[in-house]
């Protein structure tokens, strides 16, 4: 029987078999690695999104064979380093997912290999540092420390010196730290006397799951969302004591932390659903995790299956608020041009365009989308051996911003953002959050 060349089924996120010792076996790993690897110099059709294909290639290209089979399996590893689990490749263009009989899912194979190798102990001391979201932001986000820290990155001569040891380039836009982070800036909850109206999908009671980039680097986005929230009539609390959502963990192949977070996380979510309240977060990483990462590594736990169905991106929600009825369309600003990036870990959950729907209600405002990744990936982006692949990466979306002219840009990702405008050459801080746009063109 002919095999089927690409496949016209919805893609098919499989279990990750992570707790089996299969699951670490060099050899197997070896040969799986060399079976997809083959699968893809065949296609060829990632190659536009990130440098893990590229680097594939070339191996393959520059091999004696101009196969696979010609390339040291222990060149292998300089794929897997350039591949920041953004999922493009899967879910937008790979036409071997499964249920396509070939079965290749590059991302959740390529986390594989970041598994076996961090378990192996070959994982950098910076990259577990970098990766220790929780503990260090809450750190450099402390009154005093975070004055400093944010003064400090922005002298050159002290981030040259630090960059042959701290391993962070000394041109990355790093984040900057709020001193009063946003659990000393919200209390209780806001919008206690709105009587929340449930639709066939939402209760109309949203609780914010922070995240550590919410809670310490940009609460002001979090305030803008419950604004917006408030402003559509649905009382809003902010989730105390949650952990990190574990992706820079996953990223680097640290699973059993990312069940710790998830052990961590997921009575305080339940609680919340419990008590009524949707689950929102203003990182599109932190709600795929929780959406698709944490369910495929737990797929017989029931909770976390609870914690997936209730968790949503905030454009998703409000579109869904739109759908029944529910969504407040009385905008009083407009907001110009806006050349808007589709962050990745937001496209590959399968939502649709909804931040894009939502700016189309807006008077007086014209969208430009760009479905192209950045490049930031959270660390990939500050390092010192990947900042210029970054700054190449996220250049097809700087020369889109500048051809919109817009009067405005930003991206759903608040560190995409970033990358995006100190790519432009001009203030990294420059960029806004979508929720932040529809704030100021509600007017309140």
């Amino acid at each position: 029987m002919a095999v089927r060349e690409g496949s016209l089924e919805a893609p098919e996120r499989r279990p990750i078999d992570w707790r089996s010792d299969a699951f670490y076996d060099k050899a197997d790993l070896n040969a799986e690695l060399e079976r997809v690897f083959d699968i893809c110099h065949g296609c060829r059709r990632c190659v536009s999104l990130c440098d893990a294909f590229p680097t594939l290639f070339d191996l393959v290209d520059e091999s004696d064979t101009l196969e696979v089979d010609g390339v040291d399996p222990a060149d292998y590893a300089k794929v897997v380093e350039q591949c920041f689990l953004c999922d493009l490749c899967a879910q937008t263009k790979c036409p071997y997912l499964p249920p396509h009989e070939w079965a290749v899912d590059f991302p959740h194979l390529m986390l594989r290999a970041k598994a076996e190798r961090f378990k192996a102990g070959k994982t950098r001391w910076r990259d577990r540092l970098i990766t220790s979201t929780g503990p260090v932001f809450k750190m450099l986000s402390t009154p005093g420390v975070a004055q400093a820290a944010n003064a400090a990155a922005t002298v050159p001569a002290l981030r040259k010196a630090g960059m042959p040891v701290i391993g962070l380039h000394a041109e990355a836009p790093l984040p900057k730290f709020a001193a009063k982070p946003l659990s000393r800036r919200v209390k209780g909850i806001a919008g206690n006397g709105l009587a929340a109206e449930p639709s066939d999908r939402t209760t109309g009671k949203v609780a914010i799951y922070a995240t550590c980039y919410g809670e310490h680097n940009c609460p002001e986005v979090v305030e803008d969302l419950i604004a917006v929230l408030n402003h559509n009539g649905i009382p809003v609390k902010v989730l105390k004591d949650a952990r990190c959502c574990g992706m820079p963990k996953l990223e680097l192949g640290d699973l059993e932390r990312v069940a710790a977070a998830k052990e961590a996380n997921l009575p305080i979510f339940l609680s919340a659903i419990d008590d009524g309240y949707d689950l929102m977060a203003v990182i599109p990483s932190c709600v795929l995790m929780y959406k698709q990462e944490i369910p495929l590594m737990f797929p017989g736990d029931a909770d976390a299956q609870r914690v997936k169905q209730a968790f949503f991106d905030p454009f998703e929600y409000l579109m869904l608020r739109h759908r029944a009825g529910l969504l407040n369309t009385d905008f009083k600003r407009p907001l110009g041009k806006v050349a808007y990036q589709v962050a990745c870990h937001q496209r590959v959950q399968n939502i649709g365009p909804k931040t894009r729907e939502f700016l189309s209600f807006i008077d007086g405002t014209e969208v430009t989308a760009i479905e192209r990744c950045s490049g930031h990936d959270g660390t990939y982006a500050a390092k010192a051996e990947t900042y210029a692949k970054a700054m190449k990466i996220v250049r097809p979306v700087v020369n889109r911003v500048k051809q919109a002219e817009p009067d405005r840009f930003g991206s759903d990702c608040p560190m995409a953002g970033r990358l995006i405008g100190h790519a432009l050459g001009g203030d990294a801080d420059a960029a806004e959050h979508p929720i932040s746009m529809a704030r100021f063109a509600y007017g309140i």
